[in-house]
């Protein structure tokens, strides 16, 4: 069950955030391997000027068009993260025309007793999922 939160400048038309959206729970679904109806995103558009996204010295600019992908998740192979991010960067580009250096991809790793889908419980550590 991933968490995906998506940050990224205004601007975009909803059929576009959409197409982000659903784009990324594809991606999700084939590279993690959870059920397609397992999906739990969070958009937040911010003023331009309000995310600062370098390169960490690796000698590219990105453009106002950067996204920033974290995905919050129980632990997964890293044969699963690095395909995750291949095909998010390729399927975006595809979908949307987003340059592979605009996507900024984090994946934080928890366990089951870090989830709580509601009613004040963990549903994992009660065997409810």
């Amino acid at each position: 069950m991933p968490l995906v939160r998506i940050d990224l400048n205004e601007g975009r038309s909803d059929d576009e955030i959409k197409t982000i959206m659903d784009t990324i729970q594809d991606c999700v679904v084939d590279a993690f391997n959870v059920p397609k109806n397992d999906r739990y995103q969070i958009v937040t558009e911010h003023k331009p000027g309000r995310m600062v996204l370098l390169d960490t010295g690796l000698g590219f600019e990105r453009s106002e068009d950067a996204i920033v992908i974290q995905v919050f998740t129980s632990p997964r192979a890293t044969v699963m993260k690095t395909q995750f991010y291949k095909h998010v960067t390729e399927q975006l580009g595809n979908a949307i025309g987003l340059s592979p250096k605009d996507i900024l991809i984090s994946v934080i790793t928890n366990t089951d007793v870090d989830w709580s889908f509601g009613f004040g419980e963990s549903q994992y550590l009660t065997g409810r999922l």
